[in-house]
């Protein structure tokens, strides 16, 4: 999807973030060059828009046909590089030179050569993911650093992770920093915002869902726990603090991630990673019947097998 009209302006030419058209300044119209601006402009949303940039990110934003892009910046071997002909480009999408790009973009943005600014992706609703119970879904309580929100995307594209859950207020939009830690991975793994973390907990498990806790201090190890029946979902707090009481108590169990001694506690992107192959890997609790039937053979002295 791609929204229908489109500024039809030379490459280079496009508008830039925070600007109305018309507002160019007249030497920079004269040359079809885009004018400067604060920097800063382009790490936040900007008309219900955000930048994400980077090879793979941008890549991914530019072939998914479910994003409505205003305006595309690329070098010319950036373009070649996400299968675009530099001669050929859409009309959203312009040719600029890299050091033209870095003055586009927020001070150390590394963006390979490639800046989309483009809306977000519908977010899906909790009640609609839990009726989902394919694949896991991973709950992120008040974990707000861009970097490591994106790299958890980045794990849960790997391991198969249905969605993460963000609370509306206290979570980075998925664009910026965030969109390139995560490689491309926002526009695989769904975004399911959620005003009430307990409460989208609550959602979760009267759906009968198994919500898990990470906890350092919890008896019961990650393993352990996610050897359940059903659908499971994991439930990571912000590094050091942790997920919070109220969040905790709404958790169907606690677990943790067996360490050494001596380490209290893992970067949540990393914990993340490691919850998420957890579950990729789990063996789900046999039903009580089948646990029953092996029961009565040990009891017997059959192995189960014809003689």
């Amino acid at each position: 999807m791609r929204d229908g009209a489109r500024d039809q302006r030379p490459h280079g030419g496009s508008r830039q973030p925070g600007r109305k058209p018309g507002q160019q300044h007249a030497s920079h119209q004269q040359r079809g060059r885009p004018e400067r601006h604060d920097r800063r402009e382009a790490a936040f949303e900007e008309n219900g828009e955000v930048w994400i940039w980077g090879q793979h990110a941008g890549a991914a934003v530019l072939a998914n046909p479910m994003r409505k892009i205003s305006t595309a910046l690329m070098t010319r071997n950036a373009a070649v590089r996400s299968g675009l002909d530099p001669e050929g480009l859409p009309s959203f999408a312009h040719l600029i030179e890299p050091r033209e790009l870095d003055e586009r973009l927020p001070p150390g943005a590394v963006h390979q050569g490639l800046a989309v600014r483009c809306r977000p992706l519908d977010g899906v609703d909790i009640a609609d993911a839990a009726i989902r119970p394919e694949k896991p879904i991973a709950i992120l309580d008040q974990v707000t650093d861009p970097q490591n929100v994106g790299a958890i995307f980045r794990s849960a594209a790997a391991f198969g992770i249905q969605g993460i859950v963000m609370q509306t207020r206290n979570a980075p939009t998925a664009g910026g920093a965030l969109a390139k830690a995560a490689t491309g991975a926002i526009e695989t793994v769904e975004e399911i915002r959620a005003v009430n973390i307990s409460r989208a907990i609550d959602a979760l498990t009267d759906a009968g869902w198994t919500v898990i806790g990470l906890d350092g201090a919890a008896e019961q190890t990650l393993e352990q726990a996610v050897a359940v029946d059903g659908p499971v979902a994991i439930v990571l707090g912000a590094e050091g603090a942790g997920i919070r009481q109220g969040v905790a108590n709404a958790c169907s169990s606690l677990a943790r991630i067996p360490m050494q001694p001596g380490m209290e506690s893992l970067n949540v992107s990393n914990a993340a990673a490691i919850a998420f192959y957890e579950l990729a890997r789990r063996r789900p609790a046999p039903p009580a019947a089948a646990k029953r039937l092996q029961d009565d053979d040990e009891a017997s002295g059959f192995d189960g097998e014809d003689e």
